[in-house]
């Protein structure tokens, strides 16, 4: 797309770019704080930036060909690596995230219903009433500093339990917090010996997240218990994902979740599905206090519309550019690394057997051959009859593997930032202390800055 002939857009903070010579062990230094601070400027520039990681081959692809052939043409001869393993697998277990072969398989049969546009449809009565209860209390705090990443994590959450399980959270809300911030803080960053020692081999974190882990399944198996208790009438359609996932049978062997298996689905799905949901929020209020254009024009859009069922959400095309544009400059996945098990040829690439495989939409959403002006926040690049290479633009993966709840995320995020702008004018109190992004998992804002909203 040629933007040329729009107005100067606002170009966001982000990390000073890494110099060229910076050591290994400079590196290791910077990986455990912001991975993204980690990247020179060849890595903007060029289709594969060769490396050497731990005695192995090492490649960051920015090639779309390449990068089409390792998600999706022969994307089971890629396997995570034992460092993301050992981040995820004591939140995830070995849900639908961690899986891999016929455990993959089968997951993704069982689980692919409960997440059916009809199904999403269905579930956007829970998401409109968490806003409306969550727009009366900002309504309250009108001109008063606010913290609309912990207000935003509190609502996507409140949508997360609500959907999964028809009630609130204000029973648990706080429990489940308190375990992602636990999580996030320690166990869930990369230390040197996970990236170097093989799965079967412990590592000394591996104890503290084990204890984690079982104080974290019995928090969910609660949960599902309380849930359970709750029932449902026979006969009478599902209320929300509980009875979805509950009732999901593998369409080629009817074998449905065992208990532990549903422990696992849920977890993923209230972690993967509330926290990232909320930061991409967290991203597009502060990208339209930053251009406040910007920001009436979403206003405009949502003018005059109800915004309570799937039909609104589609009709706010403005909204849904800008979210899409958003999580182009804050992709939630800032990086996906993968270990081939076979060597391949990948675009031309020679990879051998081990060679450890980076794309990271980070550098691929702003990589300088890929995109207009990289840097700038540009939401009508989304509303383009060229689309973007769909292997250029990953904020929900591709390829079999692709997030099977991103029509959820998305229809929540439109939603929410349509009937947030659409109610409030959303302005940043601290203005002289810049929100730098980090790559932790997921990607972070370095701080909490306050936001000062008017009614409108």
């Amino acid at each position: 797309m040629n933007i040329a002939s729009v107005r100067r857009p606002i170009v966001p903070p982000a990390p000073p770019r890494a110099p060229d010579d910076m050591s290994f062990f400079g590196r290791l230094a910077v990986i455990r704080h912001n991975m993204i601070a980690t990247w020179g400027q060849r890595a903007y520039e060029e289709d594969v930036i060769k490396g050497r990681f731990f005695l192995r081959n090492s490649f960051i692809l920015n090639q779309p060909d390449a990068i089409r052939h390792v998600l999706l043409t022969n994307y089971e001869n890629y396997t995570r690596t034992p460092a993301g393993i050992r981040m995820l697998r004591p939140v995830l277990g070995d849900g639908l995230l961690i899986a891999e072969g016929h455990s993959w398989t089968f997951q993704r049969r069982t689980l692919a219903p409960a997440f059916t546009p009809r199904a999403t449809a269905n579930l956007v009565p829970h998401m409109t009433a968490v806003l409306d209860e969550t727009i009366a209390k900002l309504h309250a705090r009108t001109g008063e500093d606010v913290d609309l990443r912990e207000i935003m994590q509190r609502m996507t959450l409140e949508i997360a339990g609500r959907t999964m399980f028809s009630f609130g959270m204000d029973q648990h809300g706080a429990t489940l917090r308190n375990f992602i911030m636990e999580y996030a803080a320690r166990l869930g960053r990369p230390y040197f010996l996970d990236m170097l020692l093989p799965v079967s081999w412990p590592s000394p974190m591996d104890l503290a997240r084990a204890r984690f882990r079982k104080r974290w399944t019995e928090f969910v198996a609660m949960l599902i218990a309380e849930r359970r208790k709750a029932g449902k009438k026979d006969g009478a359609p599902p209320r929300d994902l509980f009875d979805l996932m509950d009732a999901a049978r593998d369409p080629e062997t009817g074998k449905g979740f065992s208990d532990e298996q549903l422990v696992d689905e849920v977890a993923t799905m209230i972690l993967a599905g509330h926290e990232t949901t909320a930061t991409a929020l967290f991203w597009a209020l502060y990208l339209l206090a930053l251009d406040p254009e910007t920001q009436e024009e979403v206003a405009s859009e949502a003018r005059g519309e109800h915004l309570d069922s799937i039909a609104d959400i589609d009709r706010q095309k403005f909204t849904r550019a800008v979210i899409e544009e958003t999580m182009r400059l804050y992709p939630p996945a800032f990086l996906v690394a993968r270990a081939a098990r076979e060597k391949d040829n990948a675009a031309g690439i020679e990879i051998g057997k081990g060679d450890i495989i980076m794309i990271a939409p980070w550098l691929l959403h702003r990589h300088e051959k890929l995109w207009d002006q990289p840097n700038a926040f540009i939401p009508k690049r989304f509303m383009s009859k060229e689309a973007p290479d769909r292997f250029a633009y990953l904020p929900f993966g591709a390829g079999p593997r692709v997030c099977i709840g991103a029509p959820f995320a998305q229809a929540e995020s439109v939603l929410a930032l349509a009937r947030l702008i659409g109610a409030f004018r959303v302005e940043l109190a601290d203005t002289a202390n810049p929100v730098i992004p980090l790559g932790v998992v997921t990607t972070q804002p370095d701080h909490s800055p306050t936001f000062r909203i008017t009614r409108r």
